[in-house]
């Protein structure tokens, strides 16, 4: 039974999660994974360089994180072109998207986002009372124009947008995403996600001080620190100052932040990755080939294969990939759900997904 303590809006939300953790789906099956191709980790690893320096924190893990984050927070804004000011550092997108709604959203207040986009965003709205308002996929792709008019149908605060995309990996030019701008109705704030900024063909022009825009970033992906929990957001000073508020203060781990600086200096390691993710981008793609499937293009570290059928038919050949030991997901809203989205992977990670594949499929087609 539910604590009747609780309000009575967290008494009204269901007990869920946005993403059930491979961990879990391990404990439930009672075996592990062969190959972990689902969660969209960088399985190329942290730099060397970030891990040494982890390694030399955690001898004083014993002691609290900087509460500012500021040598992360200086060297971030050396990189980005801005001021230390329009950063701040949190427990990855996921905490920053949370503290974000806090700031933004109260009961009954409008909020706008793609049908089948980042779910975790959802959640953080759904929790604090916002109300959702989804717009369809354009195709494959989100719709900024149609996100643009709805906001204004509805009186959004914030509005959605992850570019490049999950869980499709698509993609707009930077100069679309600033032309929706145009757009945006006056008060609203664009929350633009990139996670997967690194692997993008050209980031939006976007001036960090612009009122209209915050913009969300991450070491989980192109970093390889996923477990590590560290993002930042770039946006105008006021708004960035406003997280002072509510933030929790400590946080962020004090291994994590000494990785995060390292990881931001290895440049080197980062091109090492981008190499081997466009690498294994092609290689699922000739896999869906070989197989008879078309893979979306892709910016991002996973590529979505459009098996050809339903959402049922999509689930049946995750099915019987998780039968071969293979750990992949699928998006979850249609249309897109007919597609299974396959996370980058090291040769024998492909390997294994490309012995899977066939067997899968032929599972799913002779189901009635």
């Amino acid at each position: 039974m539910p604590d009747n303590r609780t309000t009575k809006l967290i008494q009204s939300l269901p007990a869920a999660v946005p993403f059930v953790g491979p961990e879990t789906m391990e404990r439930t099956r009672g075996a592990p994974f062969a190959a972990r191709l689902g969660a969209n980790e960088s399985v190329f690893g942290p730099s060397p360089r970030a891990i040494a320096a982890m390694e030399a924190a955690s001898t004083e893990i014993w002691k609290y994180p900087d509460s500012t984050s500021h040598d992360l927070r200086h060297a971030l804004a050396a990189q980005n072109g801005v001021t230390p000011e329009n950063i701040v550092v949190g427990e990855g997108i996921d905490g920053l998207l949370g503290y974000l709604v806090r700031l933004m959203i109260a009961p009954g207040d409008a909020v706008v986002t793609s049908d089948g986009a980042y779910p975790t965003f959802n959640y953080h709205v759904t929790g604090y009372g916002g109300t959702l308002h989804k717009v369809p996929y354009a195709g494959d792709f989100e719709d900024p124009a149609g996100l643009m008019a709805r906001a204004a149908e509805v009186g959004a605060k914030l509005i959605y947008l992850a570019n490049p995309d999950n869980p499709m990996g698509t993609w707009h030019d930077g100069m679309a995403v600033s032309a929706a701008l145009d757009q945006l109705p006056e008060g609203a704030l664009l929350v633009l996600d990139e996670a997967y900024v690194e692997f993008a063909p050209a980031v939006a022009p976007i001036d960090a001080g612009d009122p209209r825009v915050i913009r969300m970033r991450t070491f989980s992906k192109a970093h390889g620190m996923a477990g590590a929990r560290v993002g930042y957001a770039i946006g105008p000073v006021p708004l960035i100052a406003e997280f002072e508020k509510i933030r929790n203060h400590f946080g962020m781990n004090r291994a994590a932040q000494a990785g995060a600086l390292a990881a931001v200096e290895d440049t080197g390691w980062l091109a090492h990755v981008q190499a081997q993710v466009a690498r294994a981008r092609d290689e699922i793609a000739g896999i869906a080939d070989e197989n008879g499937l078309k893979a979306i293009p892709s910016a991002t570290n996973f590529v979505s294969i459009d098996c050809g059928g339903d959402g049922d038919f999509a689930r049946a050949v995750l099915e019987g990939l998780a039968r071969r030991d293979i750990f992949v997901r699928m998006p979850f809203a249609a249309p897109q759900n007919r597609c299974i989205r396959v996370s980058c992977g090291t040769p024998d990670d492909l390997a294994l997904f490309a012995a899977a594949l066939p067997g899968a499929l032929t599972d799913a087609r002779a189901l009635p």
